[in-house]
């Protein structure tokens, strides 16, 4: 590595990079045995000056995993040590899975007496326990034990302020956690009631067997108290509520117009048909597109890309602030934008009727939507209509209309054509119903709205899977160094699990292991009664995508070169791989999995907090029926049956709950294992996975994120 390269973020000089590279090349000897500091200095020659930061460089490359650190303060590679470094996920039962930093390998799973003192997505180091092998490969899915955590992924967790006779302790909001967290008493400094809703600082956690201790940081007041909900999941989840203001001078510095020299060496798009297709709701809007018939009978496809990199230049404030955020969040009542809105909504929004800097993927297309060509270019645009999904899927299923609704008419012909080939190609049909929470004015839930996939969306869609497949092969024929989304095959052992569970539930499935048996079981679960609860199955089975700084693949794409570029507003990945392909810096590998670790991370830190978003504020309704005994009456779908009660779905609240055994009072429930049912012994009603059921709520419980119903009317014996 050349030691004049500055790597922006995390301050590295390039006396440190070259310590970095000889420590690694002294590890990689045969011969080499693990050494403690002082043995490493004197092995490498060190003066005294570098000799004295050997330590700092050593524990920051723990910190990323790139060395590991043994007994009696020794040093050595991860993998001679059979250790993992990684991130791993937490679940509510307390076990995890650890995702190697190392995206070739394979994740690994952690039982709950083996997580050590690890939180939901902190970076750890697990040694992996020794796995039986037989004639066909390993017998079981990896396992292992949590040896260090490297780094808390957070140190501050919000929660609700208890006291028992002894002590005081905060009880954490997230289920996941699985300890209290003990804290002094409350002071007159930061005064706090019992059952105030507080933001705490973990100090110390030696051991799992023992709670977490800490201190109270913020106190943000009573859990019923208007806004305190959504402040709780800012703090847990570390979001910035607002932009530094040195961040949003940055933002405005440009003004709100394309001027006459950013314009200089682009192609000028500005006398195309370009539209914009977005949500209803949309603000900023990152693509637009434009089709015309061109030479030998193809099609002329150009999806223009908001050029976010002219404005945002690598190391400056917006670009470290971009960094750091990761992407934009998306919580009920509001948004955490990943850029300022001088630049989000105003100068990068394709708004109609305005000039726009674009980043351009220019195809040629066959009848059947094969790419025959696709050139990459900058361009100015100029917008000549925005159509929200609703208004597009009018002129889709319509007729007449001026020039501009019949080739949105023709691009969504084209668009059902690469979608059908796509899945033939082995793409899997994960399009389901998205369920949109709505609220009132006072920010209080008031319905839940279901948005099909339609063949809006699914017009839009096409051609940004598209043109990120396009960049994607660019990037690896050119051999550019750059960050890939990729989505890595499942373990086998999860498939036949799924499989298991499917025939247990009466769905017919072959061997998953073979991906046309697996999109024949999602075909089915479509017409399924439980679909949606069901597909959950599905996709715990598979990993989850992720960003890597190397081109492994798309599983559930079926695309062997896939990346993200058609999102630079609200995905920093987008706006790094529109720097890898049109710029010519070439950032460092270890730059590049470093980020792409961070940008996973914050991706599925912003999931968590959204989905929490809109969990905290069913349940503050459901409560509210609670206390005013005026209980709303539900239909449900059965998702599951167990021998003390069976799981339902609620699509009108968008979240599942829970009716006990116990609370069946017209008979005596027997569970029959093998038909997976509970069945009446006097009456013979029956309850199976698929039956509806009207229900009303019984007991809400916030701090396990659980709510029970109970049966409304008996209904009809089955």
């Amino acid at each position: 590595m050349d030691e004049k390269i500055v790597q922006v973020r995390g301050g590295w000089h390039a006396a440190a990079v070259n310590l970095e590279d000889r420590l690694l090349k002294l590890f990689q000897r045969p011969k080499y045995t693990p050494q403690d500091p002082q043995q490493l200095a004197r092995a490498l020659s060190l003066p005294a000056d570098e000799a004295k930061s050997i330590r700092e460089v050593l524990r920051r490359m723990e910190r990323q995993g790139r060395v590991a650190r043994i007994r009696h303060d020794r040093y050595t590679l991860p993998t001679d040590a059979d250790l993992i470094p990684g991130r791993i996920m937490m679940q509510r039962s307390g076990a995890g899975r650890l995702q190697p930093d190392d995206a070739r390998q394979s994740s690994v799973e952690v039982p709950a007496e083996a997580t050590g003192t690890a939180f939901h997505l902190d970076r750890v180091l697990v040694r992996r326990d020794p796995v039986k092998t037989g004639a066909r490969g390993p017998a079981v899915q990896a396992r292992g034990k949590v040896i260090r955590v490297l780094e808390r992924a957070r140190t501050d967790v919000a929660g609700t302020l208890q006291r028992s006779k002894q002590f005081f302790y905060v009880v954490p909001d997230d289920p996941r956690i699985p300890h209290d967290i003990y804290v002094p008493s409350p002071t007159e400094k930061e005064p706090a009631d019992i059952g105030d809703k507080v933001v705490v600082e973990i100090l110390e956690w030696p051991s799992r067997h023992t709670n977490p201790e800490g201190r109270i940081r913020e106190v943000l007041g009573k859990p019923d108290q208007q806004g305190v909900d959504m402040e709780s999941i800012l703090r847990q989840y570390g979001l910035p509520a607002a932009f530094p203001a040195a961040v949003e001078r940055a933002g405005g510095q440009f003004g709100n117009r394309v001027r006459s020299e950013d314009m200089k060496g682009r192609r000028d798009c500005r006398g195309q048909a370009t539209i914009t297709i977005d949500p209803d709701d949309a603000k900023d809007f990152d693509d637009a597109i434009s089709l015309e018939r061109s030479e030998g009978n193809h099609w002329r496809l150009r999806v223009h890309i908001a050029d976010v990199s002219h404005y945002v230049k690598p190391g400056d404030l917006l670009d470290e602030e971009a960094r750091r955020r990761g992407n934009s969040t998306y919580l009920v009542d509001r948004v955490i934008p990943m850029l300022p809105e001088a630049l989000s909504n105003e100068l990068c929004s394709l708004k109609p009727e305005v000039e726009r800097l674009t980043k351009c993927v220019d195809f040629l297309l066959t009848d059947a939507g094969r790419v025959v060509k696709a050139e990459f270019y900058p361009s100015v645009i100029r917008s000549r209509r925005r159509f929200t999904s609703h208004a597009a899927l009018g002129v889709l299923t319509g007729t007449g209309g001026d020039a501009i609704d019949r080739m949105v008419r023709d691009a969504g012909r084209l668009a059902q054509r690469i979608r059908a080939a796509r899945m033939k190609a082995g793409s899997l049909n994960m399009d389901f119903p998205e369920h949109k929470l709505r609220l009132d004015e006072r920010g209080r839930f008031s319905h839940v709205e279901v948005m099909e996939n339609d063949e809006s969306h699914q017009l839009i869609e096409e051609f940004m899977l598209l043109a990120n497949e396009a960049v994607a092969g660019r990037l690896r024929q050119q051999n550019r160094a750059a960050v890939y989304r990729i989505h890595e095959d499942p373990d086998p052992e999860r498939l036949e699990e799924l499989r298991q569970e499917m025939r247990a539930m009466g769905v017919p499935a072959g061997n998953l292991a073979k991906k046309g048996e697996l999109q024949k079981l999602i075909a089915r679960l479509k017409e399924h009664p439980a679909s949606d609860a069901l597909m959950i199955s599905v996709l715990r089975s598979l990993k989850r995508a992720r960003y890597a700084a190397e081109p492994l693949g798309h599983f559930g794409l079926g695309k062997r070169d896939y990346t993200h570029f058609t999102s630079p507003i609200r995905r920093y990945s987008d706006l790094l791989v529109h720097r890898a392909l049109f710029e010519s810096r070439r950032p460092a590998r270890e730059e590049l999995v470093e980020v792409a670790d961070r940008l996973s991370f914050t991706e599925r830190n912003s999931a968590d907090a959204e989905q929490d978003s809109k969990t905290v504020k069913i349940m503050a309704h459901l409560e509210g029926q609670l206390k005013s005994e005026q209980r709303e009456t539900y239909e449900g779908v059965i998702t599951n049956v167990l021998n003390f009660g069976f799981m339902l779905e609620v699509a009108a609240l968008g979240i599942g709950g829970m009716v006990r055994v116990s609370s069946l009072e017209d008979d005596f429930y027997v569970y029959e294992e093998s038909r997976n049912r509970l069945r009446g012994r006097r009456r013979r009603r029956t309850f199976e996975i698929g039956n509806p059921v009207t229900v009303q709520v019984t007991s809400v419980d916030r701090f396990k994120k659980q709510v029970n119903f109970r049966l409304a009317e008996r209904g009809r014996k089955r």
